[in-house]
C-alpha cells in the first residue's frame, strides 16, 4: 500500500457517498451547455437573413458565452463575479442601443435571454452584497430592455406581456439564486463552526496530554529525589556507592527525559492548534480519547456490516505499528476509523465487508478504512448527519501535518477513507530548539 496520498483535490465537509451524483450532475451540467448553445443557434434563425446584426449579435452572444462557460480552474483572479456580469451585461446594453440607433430590429432571441438570465443567477448567487445589487439591477434592466428594438421598428400591442413574461423569469431567476445563496452561507457557518469545536475538541484532548506528561514528569522526579536521599543515607551506613546509586537514578531520569520530550511536542501541537483561536473557554463535552488500543475495540464493537448480527470489520494491524506513538496520532487514528464506521453505517447499509488497515513506514502512520458498499442506507435521510463529519477530520488531521483522503475505491466498489499522520515514537522524540 502506498503511504503517498493524493491531496490535489481538495476533501469538502460532505460525508455522503457521491455514489451516482457525479455522473448526474455531470450529465445535467452538460445537458445545460447543450440547451444553451442550441438556444444561441436559435438566435440566429430568429434574426433570419439580415446583412447586419448577425455581426452585431454574434460577439454579444461571444461574450455572454465566454463568461458562464468559463472553466473555473482556469479562470484568471482579475475575472471576478463582478466582472463576469456587469461586461457582458454593458456590452448587450450598447448593443441595444446601437440597433436603435441603426432602426434595426433585433436584440431579442432565446440564446441571449438565456444568458443574460445565468448572469443574473450567477451574480444575485456569487458577488458580494452590494455587487449583486448592482449587478443584479444592470442585468435585469438589460433583459427587460432586449425586446426594445423590435417594438421601435414595429410598435405591437403584444409588448406588455412579453415584458410581464421577462420580468417573471427574471424574478424567479433571483429568488433562486438568492436562496441558493442563503443555502451556501448557511454551509459556510456550518463548516466554520465544525472546524473550530474540532480545534478546541483537540486543544482540549491535548491538554489532557501534556498534564499527564507534566504529571508524570513530577512523580519521577520525586521518586528520584527519594531514591537520592536514601542512597546517600545508604552509602553513610551501608557503604552504597555511587555507581550504584546512578544505577538506580537512571532509568527514572530517562523516563523523565522522555515525558518532557513528549510533552514539550504536544505543548508544540497545542499552541498550532491554537493559533487562530483566543476563546480559552473550555467546551462542557469533553469527549474521551482514543488510541491505537481502543482501535481494536471499536472495530470489535461495530455491527453494521449488512445489518446482520456477528458480522464484523477486519482489523488489519501491521506488526510494525509502533504502540509509543505520540498520544495526539493516535488519537487521530481513533478518530477517523470511528467517523469512516460510522460513515459505512450511515451511508453503504448494503456492505457485506469492510477493512480497517494500520500501517506504519517512513515515519508515518497510515489508517485506511474501505468497504465494499454501493452506497445503499437504510437511515432516513434525517439520520445521516449533518455532511461535516469529514471538514473536521481534515482540521484535526492537517493540524497534525497529515493528509486525509476519502474517494471511491480504485479497485472495485467502494469507498475508502486513508489518512496519513506523521508520527515518531516517543522513545524516539528528539527536543529540538524552540
Amino acid at each position: 500500500m502506498n503511504l503517498a496520498l493524493d491531496t490535489k483535490d481538495p476533501v469538502v465537509g460532505d460525508t455522503a457517498r457521491p455514489g451516482k451524483a457525479p455522473r448526474q450532475h455531470g450529465c445535467v451540467r452538460v445537458g445545460g451547455i447543450i440547451v444553451l448553445l442550441i438556444a444561441c443557434c436559435g438566435d440566429l434563425l430568429i434574426l433570419g437573413t439580415d446583412s447586419a446584426d448577425p455581426l452585431l449579435h454574434l460577439p454579444v452572444l461571444a461574450v455572454g458565452l465566454a463568461a458562464v462557460l468559463w472553466p473555473v480552474r482556469r479562470r484568471p483572479a482579475r475575472l471576478t463575479p463582478e466582472v463576469r456580469t456587469a461586461v457582458p451585461a454593458l456590452v448587450t446594453a450598447a448593443y441595444l442601443l446601437t440597433l436603435v440607433a441603426l432602426g434595426q430590429k433585433g436584440g431579442w432571441g432565446p440564446g441571449l435571454s438565456a444568458l443574460l438570465l445565468c448572469l443574473l443567477f450567477v451574480a444575485v448567487r456569487t458577488c458580494s452584497p452590494r455587487g449583486a445589487l448592482i449587478c443584479g439591477v444592470l442585468i435585469g434592466v438589460v433583459l427587460l430592455a432586449l425586446p426594445l428594438p423590435y417594438y421601435l421598428v414595429e410598435p405591437d400591442p403584444s409588448a406588455s406581456g412579453v415584458l410581464a413574461v421577462i420580468l417573471l423569469l427574471g424574478g424567479c431567476t433571483a429568488g433562486l439564486a438568492a436562496y441558493v445563496r442563503t443555502l451556501d452561507n448557511r454551509r459556510t457557518v456550518a463548516v466554520t463552526e465544525t472546524r473550530r469545536a474540532e480545534r478546541l475538541a483537540m486543544a482540549a484532548d491535548l491538554h489532557d496530554f501534556v498534564a499527564h506528561h507534566v504529571t508524570g514528569i513530577l512523580v519521577q522526579a520525586q521518586v528520584a529525589r527519594m531514591m537520592a536521599a536514601t542512597g546517600a543515607e545508604g552509602s553513610g551506613e551501608a557503604g552504597t556507592t555511587p555507581d550504584e546509586t546512578w544505577d538506580r537514578l537512571d532509568p527514572v531520569l530517562a523516563g523523565i527525559e522522555r515525558a518532557a520530550t513528549e510533552a514539550l511536542a504536544s505543548m508544540r501541537r497545542t499552541v498550532g492548534v491554537l493559533r487562530e483561536h483566543d476563546d480559552e473557554t473550555e467546551s462542557a463535552d469533553r469527549r474521551p480519547v482514543g488510541d491505537l488500543a481502543a482501535v481494536t475495540d471499536l472495530v470489535d464493537g461495530f455491527d453494521g456490516v449488512g445489518g446482520v448480527d456477528g458480522r464484523k470489520p477486519v482489523l488489519h494491524r501491521e506488526p510494525a505499528v509502533p504502540d509509543d506513538l505520540p498520544h495526539e496520532v493516535q488519537a487521530a487514528a481513533f478518530r477517523v476509523v470511528q467517523e469512516a464506521l460510522t460513515n459505512v453505517r450511515r451511508h453503504a447499509a448494503d456492505a457485506t465487508e469492510v477493512t480497517v488497515g494500520l500501517r506504519y513506514a517512513a515515519g508515518a502512520l497510515e489508517v485506511v478504512v474501505r468497504d465494499d458498499g454501493r452506497g445503499g442506507a437504510s437511515l432516513p435521510e434525517a439520520a445521516r448527519g449533518g455532511g461535516f463529519g469529514l471538514v473536521g477530520l481534515t482540521e484535526r488531521v492537517t493540524a497534525l501535518g497529515g493528509r486525509l483522503r476519502a474517494r471511491p475505491r480504485e479497485e472495485g466498489q467502494g469507498w475508502e477513507v486513508a489518512a496519513l499522520l506523521p508520527a515518531a515514537p516517543v522513545g524516539n522524540a528528539v527536543v529540538g530548539r524552540g
